[in-house]
């Protein structure tokens, strides 16, 4: 996948959320897939929002 965008954030800012949920829909040329927390915690930041476009690596929230 070169770009996607974030289609919908299933937690919002200040909710727990454990490590391999699912937390936002990215939708790409070929397909759409649900990108899991990467840890558990509690999303203080979500720093893209839906509808922005973006590239493997960036950072799209932080968990705390």
């Amino acid at each position: 996948m070169e770009k996607g965008t974030v289609t919908k954030w299933y937690r919002k800012e200040g909710e727990s959320v454990q490590k391999g949920e699912p937390l936002l829909e990215i939708m790409s040329a070929k397909v759409t897939m649900d990108i899991e927390a990467p840890a558990a915690g509690v999303l203080s930041k979500i720093v893209v929002q839906d509808g922005s476009e973006v590239s493997p690596g960036t950072v799209l929230a932080t968990i705390e």
